[in-house]
């Protein structure tokens, strides 16, 4: 498996893509579902067609078909609603696909009643600037994308309420994972499924696929009022990042259910339920901020099994893999019901953790409530409010006021008086930035944010950095 390494802040954006610009012959519009299927069929690198505004209802068994149509890279074949939701599909199919890459569909509303896939035998799709709220059936998957290097950007998924995900990423066969797909300024909203579970806004990989390195990036994602779930980003699958992601006023949190070797890196979890959860090995939890939840901040969670390995039987597959190597850095957990926590339910405790360098803040119950571990590094840690210190190891840190402000933004920083200002200690040259991009220098300090008079380069996001009309 590829080794993962910290992130510069430059490497960390997204670089925008532009729809291509085609020449006068390389464009057409169209008005019917007949001529759609026509300029399909016709189109060639470089390609624009553009769909009139309307509502089209495709018929049964007769979807609109995408087969063995290629564009290239610079060149996509895109495929583009004249204004943004201004053409709705509905009907059981829209677009179907097969043995295509580099085709872009961008601006429609999707309503159909059946999944939207991208298969394993297409590459580099785009689904840009799309709404989606299709049938609100039991069950059904919104979009699934099984193919190599899709990009999901720019899209509302809204208002379901029945059992089911809004974006899933699987693969090929029944064991791999769609290589390097990136989910990004996505907008997911208003998930209210009332089941224990089965209502994820995004899921990467199921358990069958869990030692698959999918390499997959979320980033820059708003998830807000997504409740069908306790997972509302589910990481089931190996080798991913999650990064620079808002979850506010959610049940749902960042959960690492399944695979090893995942960032999740500078996340803000604000005003929900649930926070940070870890099953797996060799993650890195870095830079996030995590407040005001009724839930726990973060779970080192335990395990049914030690590890998963290849080959193993279905039954321990989908049970939990405790924790191995995990790095807990430079996180703040500030005002939530509790903070710091493991689990008790499971005989697999977590080994060989490093938790360091986090600022805990709290008024209720323990600030660390860890169950049995082996191994444990902690380091520098620093404690504030009512609530007790918990079973943190003497010596591993200090408690004292870390003179925070709170912005207009109602997020809380380092004022110039913290004690947290230069005083991390965890031996590493790998921890260049904090969570809103600046840079963290030689003398780092505690929590997710290194105070600066600098302007920040990412912020907490809103409706107005995602979804269809984000830049």
């Amino acid at each position: 498996m590829q080794r993962r390494t910290f992130l510069t802040a430059s490497a960390l954006g997204i670089t925008a893509v532009v729809l291509p610009v085609a020449s006068a012959r390389a464009a057409t519009t169209v008005t019917s579902l007949t001529a759609l299927q026509s300029a399909i069929n016709a189109a060639v690198p470089g390609t624009v067609i553009t769909v009139a505004n309307g509502t089209y209802a495709v018929p049964d068994g007769k979807p609109v078909t995408i087969t063995d149509k290629h564009g290239t890279d610079g060149s996509e074949i895109t495929i583009v609603a004249q204004s943004r939701g201004g053409v709705v599909l509905t009907g059981k199919q829209s677009f179907v696909f097969s043995g295509s890459s580099y085709v872009t569909l961008s601006g429609f509303a999707f309503r159909q009643s059946t999944t939207l896939d991208v298969p394993p035998d297409s590459s580099h799709i785009r689904l840009t600037r799309n709404d989606f709220q299709l049938a609100d059936i039991s069950g059904l998957h919104w979009v699934m994308v099984r193919g190599d290097y899709s990009k999901i950007d720019r899209n509302h998924f809204h208002n379901k309420s029945q059992l089911g995900i809004m974006l899933g990423v699987e693969g090929a066969d029944t064991d791999k994972m769609a290589y390097k797909v990136l989910i990004s300024k996505n907008y997911f909203s208003d998930h209210s499924f009332t089941g224990d579970n089965g209502g994820e806004p995004i899921r990467l990989g199921v358990s069958p696929r869990a030692l698959s390195d999918a390499e997959a990036t979320v980033e820059l994602n708003l998830f807000e009022r997504c409740n069908g779930d306790p997972e509302a980003i589910s990481v089931k699958s190996s080798g991913n990042f999650v990064r620079r992601n808002t979850i506010r006023d959610s049940k749902g949190g960042i959960v690492l259910r399944h695979g090893n070797d995942t960032t999740v890196d500078s996340n803000w979890i604000l005003d929900g339920q649930e926070g940070i959860r870890i099953y797996g090995n060799d993650h890195l939890i870095v830079n996030n901020y995590v407040s005001g939840l009724s839930g726990t901040a973060l779970i080192i969670g335990s395990g049914t099994e030690r590890d998963h390995y290849v080959g193993e039987p279905s039954t321990s597959r989908t049970g939990n893999d405790a924790p191995d190597r995990v790095t807990v850095v430079h996180n703040t957990l500030l005002g939530n019901a509790k903070t710091l926590a493991g689990e008790t339910q499971r005989t697999e405790e977590p080994r060989d953790c490093t938790i360091a360098d986090n600022l805990l803040v709290g008024d209720s119950g323990d600030l660390v409530a860890m169950a049995t571990t082996v191994r444990f590094t902690w380091q520098s840690n620093m404690l504030s409010g009512a609530a007790a210190d918990g079973n943190i190891p003497a010596g591993t840190y200090t408690r004292t006021d870390p003179k925070l402000v709170t912005g207009a933004d109602g997020i809380a920083r380092l004022s110039s008086a913290s004690p947290a200002i230069g005083a991390a200690t965890f031996a590493t040259d790998a921890v260049t930035y904090d969570i809103e991009g600046n840079a963290r220098g030689t003398a780092r300090d505690i929590g997710c944010d290194e105070y600066t008079t600098a302007t920040a380069l990412y912020r907490p996001l809103t409706t107005a950095d995602v979804g269809p009309n984000a830049s």
